[in-house]
């Protein structure tokens, strides 16, 4: 899986920072590659209008789109992105629920 960071603006280096954190923190670095672009055909192709831009590629399932556009989302939007991503509804990664009925990932136990 790859992580675009579109860009061109000052605040887009937070963007990159952030998903890198949430990549480290969900022990993600080796599986997703993150690249900073300014492609004018990516750009084109995905219709980005504001920068930055968080696009994802996934090219054994030839996907390819805009996640987020002209905003930086908080950690736990991150978190949950990636998660649903990768492991999907079925809760694989999830693990068990606590006390709380809880399982403290974002994600459905």
């Amino acid at each position: 899986m790859k992580v675009y960071i579109w860009w061109n603006s000052p605040d887009s280096q937070k963007l990159n920072d952030a998903v890198a954190l949430t990549l480290e923190e969900l022990g993600l670095t080796d599986f997703v590659k993150v690249e900073s672009t300014t492609d004018s055909k990516l750009k084109e192709e995905l219709s980005i209008s504001e920068t930055s831009a968080l696009i994802i590629e996934e090219e054994s399932i030839d996907f390819k789109d805009m996640i987020f556009e002209g905003i930086i989302p908080e950690s736990d939007e991150l978190k949950s992105m990636f998660i649903s991503i990768i492991w999907g509804s079925s809760g694989g990664w999830c693990g068990s629920k606590d006390d709380s009925g809880s399982c403290g990932t974002g994600c459905a136990c």
